[in-house]
């Protein structure tokens, strides 16, 4: 018995600083990380987020161009018509889906780019539960930003945007990296300040979805991805 006891002492200890051992902080923080990796999705980029809103101001730029062509085509006619109206509601739909697909597609690319660093499935079952999380909201902010359009109700467009897009961060927060939450709380308040300035939403909508995602996405770089 006491040879046994002498041989476990002897074979069996931990050292600090000795190549087989390993610090106790340093066995927690490996824990953590293998339980937050398997609960949620942490290769979102920051530069997701910056190419996202440099999408969205370059499209809010042109936005306010077509909108000047609008109302200029007005002054030297001194009065609109119903094709002028058609023609300037698909214009402004054709360039949101043209934004929404390229911010899309950029964030994409930086995303799979990170995840494929961390050797991490970019389509696993935690993402996959980040995806439909954020759809939902998205979705039903969709149907309903398309329902006012029908009835060519123009004022809260750029409000329900901010709103429900924020909601679906907030909703998507639990599966990936807490900071996204207050970006959705920021996205709402906006929207909700919009809400009584609406002859400004393009101006809250380039805020949003421009200044606020590149605020966001460098905040995000220097404390995720820099030191990597």
């Amino acid at each position: 018995m006491c040879y046994k006891v002498l041989f476990m002492k002897e074979t069996n200890p931990v050292r600090p600083g000795h190549p087989g051992g390993q610090q106790p902080e340093e066995t927690l923080q490996d824990i953590r990380q293998m339980m937050e990796r398997s609960s949620r999705f942490i290769s979102l980029s920051g530069l997701s987020g910056i190419a996202a809103g440099a999408i969205a101001l370059a499209g809010a730029w042109l936005a306010g161009r077509i909108l000047d062509n609008y109302y200029g085509s007005y002054n030297s006619r001194g009065f609109f018509t119903g094709d002028d109206f058609g023609r300037l509601k698909i214009k402004l739909i054709g360039l949101a889906a043209a934004v929404f697909a390229a911010a899309f597609i950029s964030s994409f690319y930086f995303t799979w780019r990170r995840a494929r660093r961390q050797h991490v499935s970019l389509w696993g079952p935690v993402s996959k539960r980040l995806f439909w999380n954020m759809s939902v909201p998205l979705l039903a902010g969709a149907g309903f930003i398309l329902a006012m359009l029908r009835y060519d109700d123009w004022g809260y467009v750029s409000s329900a945007c901010l709103i429900f897009y924020g909601l679906a961060l907030i909703n998507a927060s639990k599966y990936t990296l807490t900071d996204i939450r207050y970006l959705g709380y920021y996205e709402i308040i906006l929207g909700l300040v919009n809400m009584f300035y609406t002859g400004y939403g393009l101006y809250f909508w380039a805020a949003g979805f421009g200044l606020l995602h590149i605020i966001y996405g460098v905040a995000m770089w220097n404390k995720y991805e820099r030191k990597g």
